[in-house]
């Protein structure tokens, strides 16, 4: 079967907004395409203080909102009504949960909850949903993170070669919004660079629509 041939050069690097343009323009697909951006980083992650790994809240959220269901013993009805979270609980849910109910996509708790929620690791650690406290969602101020979490955060992790992947728009959304989401994330990253990385740290930087090719931003731009 003969290559696909795309409208652009797969060996050049665009700006981002020129890159964006031919994203929405080669995707093709009957439903909203994701966005995605792709960025190595030049790091050794077999060097703990190299392994990235935390949250980041975009300027323009477009992402599923998750359900939530916020942990702790101490909470009254009345905290649970104000905090407007899909789900509250304490030991209770947490017993719950080990009877596999899984109705939900993030726990907020607190950290007096954890020697509770330890022995669901297994159950929750695969499917993503354990509490940590370097993805911010075990917290001794639940109000502000629940808040926080609201707006629309997204979990960055860099995988054993470096990558970072992360949604940043919608194909069918405003490619200002998402122009400024990848600028966003690029000066967040290099913010996060270790003290001990050498050389050049953001090595490559692609993005590209859910199915699409994908396009090289100029690192610089």
């Amino acid at each position: 079967m003969a290559a696909k041939k795309y409208n652009f050069d797969k060996t050049k690097t665009y700006k981002i907004d020129e890159a964006l343009k031919i994203v929405k323009d080669n995707s093709k697909t009957k439903f909203d395409s994701s966005i995605d951006i792709a960025v190595k980083l030049n790091l050794d992650t077999s060097k703990a203080e190299q392994q990235l790994r935390g949250t980041i809240t975009l300027p323009n959220f477009f992402g599923r909102k998750d359900r939530i269901l916020v942990l702790d013993d101490g909470l009254t009805e009345k905290d649970a009504k104000a905090y407007n979270v899909d789900f509250t609980g304490g030991k209770d849910t947490i017993d719950k949960i080990s009877s596999g109910w899984m109705d939900f996509d993030l726990i907020i708790t607190t950290p007096k909850m954890m020697p509770q929620l330890s022995r669901l690791g297994k159950l929750l650690g695969p499917r993503g949903l354990m509490p940590n406290p370097k993805i911010g969602n075990v917290t001794t101020d639940l109000k502000k993170t629940i808040a926080e979490f609201q707006k629309g955060v997204s979990q960055y992790r860099t995988d054993s070669y470096g990558n970072i992947h992360m949604l940043v728009g919608k194909s069918s959304g405003d490619m200002k919004k998402v122009h400024e989401n990848v600028e966003f994330l690029l000066a967040f990253l290099k913010s996060k660079r270790p003290s001990t990385v050498k050389g050049i740290y953001i090595q490559n930087v692609s993005i590209s629509s859910t199915m699409g090719p994908g396009v090289k931003i100029e690192i610089n731009s």
